[in-house]
Order: structure tokens, then C-alpha cells, then sequence
């Protein structure tokens, strides 16, 4: 959901999956092994976004799993350093048409950001991110930029840009229940994936092995999964 928001209720112009785009749309997705930009590839893919600039690191071939070279979507290594990626940037985009509009950023660190916007087109282009920035001033006062949280669509206390500039009574919160069910169906015909996962022997007993291999950046286009039955002890605690 945090992938679908950020496309569809952030970036202003990207189709909806039921009436995907028959013209080139270039799209930077950044983190693109992450749950989220992995979401965001697959939505893409959906709406026939295309091409899609992907940014990873290790994850690298489980992207390749997802986009579609033969509409010229394409892998930045940033692990090649942010000068050489920035490089590369500008060489996808400039294949691509010239003109990037649309980033999502599912990292929001380590100059992330700053590396996007190197590329994007500095009066039209749009950028998400999925954590506040620390410094405003990376990013350009002409690149319109906007903060993707997936509680948006729970609590409805996010008008989107719509809700302000027209008066709907419709917004966020309604867009969380199309979607919610869309995947459903997606989920249930097969045609929409979830991401891999990892279940971690032991139940929560597990949870700070998983917690250093995050910290140590040893978890890739990977979830991890903690089933409480197999904590040690847990039966004391079930009740009739």
C-alpha cells in the first residue's frame, strides 16, 4: 500500500493499473529491491510504466525478476558510488527521452535524494520519499517534492493534494479501500505477488539475530517472519 500511494496519490499523473499509459513514462525508483520499491515496480509494471530506472544494490538480480528490459527498464548499481551512479542516471534518463518527471525514493538516505535529483527535470519533475529529509535544501524548490506514509489511507487525516484543491469529500482513505481489494484479487487470480520471505527459526527468540543481520545490511529484497509458536515457553500462556 505504501508502494501505491506513493505512485498514484503522491506523484500527480501516473495512471491507475485499470488505465495504464500507452506513452513512454520514465520513472526512477530508488531502492528498488526494498519491499516498497519492489511494490513499485510491480504496480508499474501494472499501470505500463515505462522504463523504469531501477537503483539497487545486492538485490540486483532479484529486480531483474521484476522489470521488463524490452521496454528499456534498466539496473543502477549505487554501490558503484554516488558520482558514477549519478553518471549512469543521466545516461538512462537521456535513453529514455530526455526527461525524467516522476522519482520514488524508498530509501531516503545515505544522499539518496540528492542523487535523484541531479537527473530529474528541474521544472516539472515530482520526487517521494518515504522518510522526512534532513536537509530541505537538496532538493530543488522547483522539483515539487511529498512524504508517502501508508497511515494516510488508515486514519484519514491526510487530505491528498485532490481533497485541497477541489473540496472532494473523497480521498485517501477511499483510495486505501479500492486498493486494499485490488490486491486482493491480484493476490487471488495470481497475477500479484508478495515479497520473499524468511521465516527465522525460533519464534520471537529470533527477532535479534534478524534485527543485527538489518543492521549490518546482510537482509536483501528479503522479509523476515517470526511465528510465535515456535518461541520457547509460549505454551504457558495459551489459554483454553
Amino acid at each position: 500500500m505504501t508502494a501505491a500511494m506513493g505512485l498514484y496519490q503522491r506523484l500527480d499523473g501516473l495512471p491507475l493499473p485499470w488505465h495504464p499509459t500507452t506513452k513512454p513514462t520514465p520513472l526512477i525508483i530508488y531502492g528498488a529491491a526494498t519491499a516498497v520499491g519492489a511494490y513499485a515496480i510491480k504496480l508499474a509494471q501494472l499501470s505500463n510504466i515505462h522504463p523504469l530506472i531501477c537503483i539497487a544494490g545486492r538485490g540486483i538480480s532479484f529486480v531483474e525478476s521484476l522489470i521488463d528490459k524490452s521496454k528499456g527498464d534498466v539496473i543502477l548499481d549505487y554501490r558503484e558510488g554516488d558520482d558514477k551512479l549519478v553518471q549512469n542516471l543521466k545516461s538512462a534518463v537521456d535513453k529514455a527521452g530526455g526527461k525524467a518527471e516522476y522519482a520514488f525514493d524508498a530509501v531516503g538516505e545515505h544522499g539518496s535524494y540528492r542523487n535523484i535529483c541531479k537527473v530529474l527535470d528541474p521544472q516539472t519533475g515530482q520526487i517521494t520519499l518515504v522518510l522526512p529529509i534532513k536537509d530541505s535544501s537538496a532538493i530543488p524548490s522547483t522539483i515539487k517534492q511529498s512524504l508517502t506514509m501508508v497511515g494516510a489511507v488508515h486514519v484519514g487525516m491526510d487530505q491528498n493534494q485532490f481533497q485541497k484543491e477541489t473540496g472532494s469529500k473523497t480521498g485517501n482513505t477511499d483510495f486505501g479501500f479500492v486498493m486494499f481489494r485490488f490486491f486482493g484479487r491480484g493476490l487471488q487470480e495470481g497475477w500479484f505477488q508478495g515479497h520473499p520471505h524468511e521465516v527465522v527459526p525460533g519464534g520471537l527468540a529470533g527477532i535479534s539475530g534478524a534485527l543485527k543481520n538489518l543492521k549490518d545490511g546482510k537482509a536483501s529484497a528479503v522479509k523476515y517472519v517470526f511465528r510465535l509458536e515456535e518461541t520457547e515457553g509460549v505454551d504457558r500462556y495459551k489459554t483454553n
